[in-house]
């Protein structure tokens, strides 16, 4: 599903070239659920955006989806990430003027789909994440749990086959991120969504089916579980 090859990321400043990331390769299968661990600075949220396609590598070569992804121009970088991805963050990144029903049709709306359409799957995700009677209230009005469901409703509305998470519960208390966490679960289990998640959790990177450790911008350890 994934490969990245020898994928930097660096700063000039003056005659140095400071490294974020540095030569890291990897492949993701289909159907993984990988935990990214590492102290902070280490390039975990870095290289999580590179896989996303919100930042580009200073070098090194990325395919995703039988595309070469360091070739494409941006239009096409962003037609695939909309196809193709939905991405989580720890700070909601909710529309503070739009509904949670606003919020959650966003995505489908870039996407060309009819009204009737969003209709229908905006009420399916309300109902999946029960939070119907949420529809009409605004991300202000919702504790940080229920934001991070809305969140999670509106990266998965357009079915993505990669889900992103930059340390989803980091801003929950630890009832909300382990019923999060229990969802990702689920999603990886039953709904076949390839996961990747940055975390600082131990218990956490665990819900993966494989740990990668970064230290300095480069991969120290992976682990299957």
């Amino acid at each position: 599903m994934l490969s990245l090859q020898h994928i930097s990321k660096f700063y000039q400043v003056g005659g140095t070239r400071n490294f974020v990331i540095n030569d890291i390769s990897l492949e993701v299968e289909a159907g993984e659920f990988i935990s990214i661990m590492g102290p902070s600075g280490s390039g975990k949220s870095t290289l999580l955006n590179i896989i996303g396609m919100l930042d580009e590598p200073s070098s090194g070569y990325h395919y995703f989806a039988g595309e070469t992804v360091h070739q494409l121009k941006d239009k096409q970088r962003s037609a695939l990430y909309k196809k193709y991805i939905g991405f989580v963050f720890q700070a909601y990144h909710l529309i503070d003027e739009l509904t949670v029903y606003e919020n959650i049709e966003t995505p489908l709306i870039y996407q060309d789909f009819k009204s009737t359409e969003r209709k229908a799957m905006v009420a399916d995700m309300l109902d999946r994440f029960q939070i119907v009677g949420k529809k009409d209230l605004f991300p202000a009005q919702l504790s940080g749990g229920q934001q991070q469901l809305v969140g999670i409703a509106r990266a998965l509305i357009a079915g993505p086959k990669l889900l992103l998470a930059d340390e989803p519960t980091g801003n929950l208390n630890s009832k909300q991120g382990e019923e999060i966490m229990q969802l990702f679960k689920k999603l990886n289990k039953e709904d076949g969504v390839t996961i990747i998640q940055v975390t600082h959790s131990e218990k956490n990177a665990e819900y993966g089916s494989r740990i990668i450790n970064l230290l300095d911008g480069r991969i120290e350890s992976s682990k299957q579980l």
